[in-house]
């Protein structure tokens, strides 16, 4: 990411910092643009048994993000993802923000209206960082899209699994099933 990016990035972050954003609301930039979505009930309960997951498996300790800026290669990419974990050497930059290149999983859970940017932009930056999985749960689907084997700029394996079946990462960077008998569905 350019020099310049990112200096935009820190002041649009800031200036989105002291507006008078709702609360249950996330903002993110994606290529640049600002999106602002509310964080719904069903969006946060399959974050929650992720980050559960998670930390059932690796400990309370573990470098486990939600909602946190990280800045991603692209065009003025500026992401919160729902789930980032993060390596154990992993360090700020001289910012004080994560760099992408510490993140090994990423998990979002689709909103109705910023599933393109999930499925679409941010899928590709997530590729181009060679974050090593990438889970998309869709509640609206009932399925979650595992994405693995990141190689210039795309996910070479696609997983499609459906809600109710475990997701099986065991061989991945967090080598863990993954339950999804109750993640709810839109």
């Amino acid at each position: 990411m350019a020099e310049s990016d990112t200096h935009w990035l820190d002041e649009m972050f800031e200036r989105l910092e002291k507006m008078p954003v709702p609360e249950g609301f996330r903002v993110e930039i994606v290529g640049g643009n600002v999106h602002m979505t509310p964080q719904r009930d069903t969006h946060w309960e399959i974050i929650r048994r992720i980050l559960w997951a998670l930390e059932d498996h690796f400990g309370r300790e573990v470098r486990v993000f939600s909602d946190v800026r990280i800045d991603f290669p692209g065009h003025k990419n500026g992401f919160c993802p729902d789930i980032a974990l993060l390596n154990d050497s992993a360090k700020k930059d001289d910012s004080g923000h994560w760099r992408y290149q510490d993140v090994e999983f990423v998990a979002e859970v689709i909103s109705e209206g910023t599933a393109s940017n999930d499925y679409g932009p941010k899928k590709r930056a997530y590729a181009a960082a060679e974050v090593s999985v990438y889970v998309i749960a869709d509640p609206y689907q009932g399925r979650c899209y595992v994405y693995t084997d990141p190689k210039d700029g795309d996910y070479q394996n696609r997983t499609p699994v459906d809600f109710g079946t475990d997701v099986d990462l065991i061989g991945t960077v967090v080598d863990l099933t993954l339950k999804t008998d109750d993640f709810p569905r839109d």
